[in-house]
């Protein structure tokens, strides 16, 4: 039994949805949007950020630079300007090797189980 994990449940997410996500607080994503410009959630009429599976994926990169790798802002600025797809490739395959991660973990538990 493989689950999908990646199925798109909702086309926007709140700031606080995707600070809890990635257990950060919801300022520093704010500060996030303006040292990165590639993050840039969707602003509604009374400018409550709504983020797109597209906007996630941009905070996990930045995220994954930041807080995986140890990088400095400036660091990380300077890799997504000259290798963003190397940046994005990376931390697809570190959320990749992590979903699988869980999902043996679920498997293990559900075979202590048996």
């Amino acid at each position: 039994m493989v689950l999908n994990t990646h199925k798109e449940l909702k086309k926007y997410y709140s700031i606080g949805e995707v600070a809890e996500q990635f257990g950060v607080a919801e300022s520093l994503l704010r500060y996030w949007e303006k040292e990165f410009p590639n993050i840039r959630p969707r602003k509604s009429g009374r400018n409550v950020r709504q983020y797109t599976q597209e906007d996630i994926q941009e905070v996990r990169t930045v995220y994954n630079l930041l807080k995986v790798r140890g990088m400095k802002i400036s660091a990380a600025r300077e890799v997504l300007s000259k290798n963003k797809a190397a940046a994005y490739d990376n931390t697809e395959m570190l959320q990749l090797l992590q979903d699988v991660r869980n999902e043996l973990l679920a498997l293990n538990e559900e075979l202590k189980n048996l």
